[in-house]
């Protein structure tokens, strides 16, 4: 069984100890977080936009950190789960490479594609895995998109429109601070964008059009470029002054003998789901309905692990979790800041990937 310490007990630290805690093939031994209470096992305090709340937790088993360097001591640690602020994730991976432990790490891998590419440079060259946390396609009805793409269900891939929106966050003081948090783009749009590598490729280029809160951008609408110029693929994403709708999120994935439609929007007062489906052409044409299951949260997140137990224990990359794809993922959001920003197209040259 492999054995997993997580730093960082907020949120995400949460949902991940929940989805462990599903699990027979690795464990949580050890926490790291310099919030005694925590340690101590009272989690009552963690709220979230899905999932339950935090409840009391048994640490009594468990090594208990509050500094990184102690924890990555640990010798009986396989692998490192990093919880922590986005501006964090760098050095903590760091160590962690460092020390000889693989590392899971929640979205974003760093808060810039520079800071990216050195974690996969580090990772290969301590002949570890480096896995990151997008969650996505792991969500049935993304997973049910992504294996219609894999197997090529419907045919060729022509293109798609991805849409991922929220409210201002106001509790979160550094949300548009690029160098703590990164913004709606690299903060929010990244799933899209990691997204959109997994089933398209690597863009070539975007063409984006924006509103900037300072430097960082609030909001845009961007197409991408890619090697194959039949491909037309657009995503909107960002923060609108929507407080009624905190959250929204779907896709519209074009193929040559179907189109799959799914949309979710969480409203104050109720969500409302429009339900996947594959809308099937022809004279008459045909609407399908997949019963693809109520999304769980702690389903979904147990799956991703999987996959993190499976690149570790066989010591391939993960075909959904790699380093490489979250690095391209956050390069895709830094040059749609820079189209935005230069209000002009901006290529993504061999060099960025």
């Amino acid at each position: 069984m492999l054995k997993v310490g997580i730093a960082g007990i907020g949120f995400m630290g949460w949902m991940h100890y929940l989805a462990y805690r599903q699990r027979d093939d690795i464990q949580v031994t050890a926490l790291c977080t310099r919030n005694q209470a925590k340690l101590d096992g009272d989690w009552t305090s963690i709220q979230g936009n899905f999932g339950p709340p935090g409840e009391q937790v048994d640490t009594s088993e468990m090594g208990k950190y509050q500094e990184i360097e102690a924890m990555l001591a640990d010798p009986e640690l396989d692998v490192i789960d990093v919880c922590l602020p986005p501006h964090l994730h760098k050095p903590v991976c760091l160590a962690a490479l460092k020390a000889g432990k693989h590392v899971f790490c929640e979205k974003p891998l760093a808060v810039n594609a520079e800071d990216c590419g050195i974690l996969v440079a580090a990772a290969e060259a301590a002949g570890l895995q480096l896995l990151v946390g997008h969650v996505l396609p792991f969500m049935p009805e993304f997973e049910f998109l992504y294996r219609a793409v894999q197997d090529k269900t419907y045919g060729k891939l022509l293109g798609g429109r991805f849409e991922r929106v929220i409210s201002d966050p106001l509790w979160l003081k550094d949300f548009y601070d690029v160098d703590k948090v990164g913004g709606p783009l690299i903060d929010l749009h990244v799933h899209d964008a990691h997204l959109i590598r997994l089933l398209f490729g690597m863009p070539t280029g975007v063409i984006s059009q924006g509103r900037l809160r300072g430097e960082t951008v609030e909001y845009c609408n961007t197409f991408f470029q890619f090697e194959d110029p039949s491909l037309v693929v657009s995503a909107t994403s960002g923060v609108l002054n929507q407080q009624g709708r905190p959250f929204m999120h779907g896709f519209e994935v074009h193929f040559e003998q179907a189109t799959i439609q799914f949309q979710f929007a969480g409203y104050l007062d109720e969500p409302e789901t429009n339900q996947l489906k594959v809308l099937v052409p022809g004279e008459e044409g045909q609407v399908i309905r997949p019963d693809v299951g109520d999304w769980d949260p702690i389903k979904s997140f147990s799956e991703e692990i999987s996959e993190v137990v499976q690149s570790v224990q066989t010591g391939n990359a993960s075909p959904l979790l790699s380093g490489h794809l979250a690095r391209d993922a956050v390069t895709i959001c830094q040059r749609q800041t820079d189209s935005v920003r230069r209000r002009e197209p901006v290529e993504i040259t061999r060099a960025d990937r």
